[in-house]
């Protein structure tokens, strides 16, 4: 599936196209599929490019934003943030199921030996 990218008050380019694909196709690395990839160009009047993208996971949502005065920069701030994001999701499962797996032991061997001494 192809990112759908539009532009406000800059046109897209296929470099820049290119660009912004490249850095969804990296996310893939992951194994979490992003089903709807859509990103957003403008160029603010203060001479800063800002990028929003915005992709569903199941189970949820993914959504960052970056201003930079290079718009490569700003794609590649883009993608860090995106990054971060899907690396907490993935991550997620695992920390919650290793939080509640681990049972305290020692408090079975104390009751045990309380059971003895009476």
């Amino acid at each position: 599936m192809t990112v759908e990218i539009t532009g406000k008050n800059i046109d897209i380019t296929p470099a820049i196209r290119e660009r912004i694909e490249f850095k969804f196709k990296k996310l893939e690395k992951f194994q979490v599929p992003l089903i709807s990839k859509h990103a957003v160009i403008s160029k603010e009047p203060s001479r800063k490019f800002k990028i929003e993208a915005s992709a569903a996971i199941p189970g949820g949502k993914i959504v960052a934003s970056a201003e930079h005065d290079d718009m490569y920069g700003a794609i590649t701030e883009l993608y860090q943030k995106l990054e971060r994001q899907l690396k907490k999701q993935t991550q997620k499962p695992a920390a919650r199921r290793a939080s509640h797996c681990e049972k305290p032991e020692v408090a079975e061997e104390e009751v045990a030996t309380e059971d003895a001494d009476a």
